[in-house]
């Protein structure tokens, strides 16, 4: 039996090759939207819940006008987007300092047929957009009984 040892230890590794690593292709295992760096201010967080009666998505979106939201159901994917138009500044202000602005953003999500989409309806509150998702009624066929001939 032949013992073969591995070392993946990345303090072998000395200063410049962990710098060049990082340099050339060392983020390659963090997905390309992070390393953009509007990521999280493009993309607002979303809580997906499940009820008995219908699917609940909360879109944090806070410092928006419930005019700025487009919410469109297309076959099987339901689109939530958000634009705000950029506001004038008077010219006679000196911008101190400005650290928010308000950016547009989409997101979509796959719906399965057990949703009503005839019946979506949403509500903006709090800096919270919340959008419900009916479920479809379920109904069952009467029983039926099955003659063997």
């Amino acid at each position: 039996m032949t013992h073969v040892k591995f070392n993946h230890s990345p303090l072998t590794k000395s200063f410049n090759g962990i710098v060049d690593d990082i340099l050339h292709g060392g983020l390659r295992y963090v997905k390309d939207d992070f390393l953009t760096n509007d990521f999280f201010t493009t993309h607002p967080p979303v809580n997906i819940t499940e009820t008995k009666d219908a699917f609940l998505l909360e879109v944090v979106a806070p410092g928006f006008a419930k005019e700025d939201f487009k919410i469109s159901v297309n076959e099987k994917v339901i689109t939530i987007s958000a634009e705000r138009k950029a506001e004038t500044r008077n010219e006679g202000d000196k911008q101190v300092r400005r650290e928010f602005n308000f950016k547009s953003f989409k997101r979509s999500f796959t719906i399965t047929e057990v949703v009503a989409a005839d019946q979506i309806n949403a509500k903006y509150d709090n800096g919270i957009l919340k959008v419900t998702l009916p479920k479809k009624e379920n109904k069952q066929d009467a029983p039926k009984e099955i003659v063997v001939e």
